[in-house]
């Protein structure tokens, strides 16, 4: 998927360079921008051929992102989302709306050729939950087609526009980094187009990237629930009772990374992030486990592939 990730970028620094053409200057949002990008790529990924229409829908998920996180004070009040709100109401209407466009194009789909895409793995998965041949109709099908369109977008896109817009400003504030990031990229990629095997191989961005992970991991808690009841040295957890995990607090123990972990030294992962502090599970940007994020390895390309590009025409402080 790097190629589609190529496009994407690309069409926004083009429009990047057409607002600073002829002025020498100009006022950028780069976080609206690198949202928008996130959501872009997301879209291809998952939509393939059909993605303007999931960036329609999208929009929606986006809008109702921003009501959910509203009510967030309300969590855990018994029944309060099923009283009949303005804002309940709103959230209904979106949900329905979302839900008809999803399933709009995996009729479509259906009725089409394949493709490599995201959307075309979750329809080989709900296969099993009934007769293939009529996923349109299985309700149990389309529920876990809906569900795994959502999570791609509520997982995948806003975290990975705050993690680059991060490692740019980490970047720009540390100019020794920028520069040794963009010497390797300018030697690694010549020819200016970078692919998967050119990426694989900076292992300075990886560094960066990975550094800005460990300061601003964008996942804020690791929640599990214990199936029974359990022993974590003097901590008695009964079951039934969820823990939480507060990653940037164990992202930044100096009892595990030294005395400078609250400083950006990317040098720390010079060797892997089984090197870079006393217990390399205490790392965990993408969760950990065998629930770890199944698109860890999607955003570590997106990252490195939009740091790399930047880097490529741009200075920056």
């Amino acid at each position: 998927m790097v190629s589609l990730m190529v496009d994407s970028t690309t069409s926004m620094l083009s429009s990047w360079e057409s607002l600073i053409d002829g002025r020498g200057v100009a006022d950028i949002r780069v976080d609206d921008d690198l949202r928008s990008l996130s959501a872009d790529i997301i879209s291809r990924a998952c939509f393939g051929s059909n993605y303007s229409k999931g960036r329609q829908i999208f929009s929606k998920i986006r809008t109702l992102q921003v009501i959910l996180s509203k009510g967030g004070l309300h969590i855990g009040l018994p029944g309060l989302i099923y009283i009949p709100t303005k804002s309940n109401r709103e959230i209904w209407r979106l949900e329905k709306e979302i839900d008809s466009m999803i399933l709009k194009v995996v009729k479509e789909r259906i009725e089409t050729t394949q493709e490599k895409d995201l959307l075309q793995m979750i329809l080989d998965a709900a296969k099993t939950y009934g007769d293939e041949d009529k996923l349109s109709t299985n309700v149990a099908a389309d529920r876990f087609i809906i569900d795994n369109c959502k999570t791609i977008y509520f997982a995948g896109h806003e975290t990975t526009a705050t993690a680059a817009s991060m490692a740019l400003v980490l970047l720009a504030a540390y100019l020794d980094w920028q520069a040794r990031a963009r010497a390797e990229v300018l030697e690694t990629c010549s020819d200016g187009v970078p692919d998967a095997d050119m990426l694989r191989r900076m292992k300075m961005l990886t560094m960066v990237v990975q550094e800005t992970l460990r300061l601003y991991p964008p996942g804020t808690f690791v929640v599990r629930e214990a199936l029974q009841d359990m022993k974590i040295r003097d901590l008695v957890i009964p079951r039934g009772v969820s823990f939480w995990v507060p990653i940037p607090v164990l992202h930044q123990d100096p009892e595990l990374w030294g005395p400078d972990a609250h400083q950006f030294n990317p040098e720390r992962f010079s060797h892997g992030t089984a090197g870079a502090c006393k217990n390399p599970q205490a790392y965990m940007p993408f969760g950990v486990g065998p629930r770890v994020c199944v698109g860890q390895h999607l955003a570590m390309i997106e990252l490195k592939l939009i740091s790399e590009w930047i880097l490529q025409i741009a200075s920056f402080s």
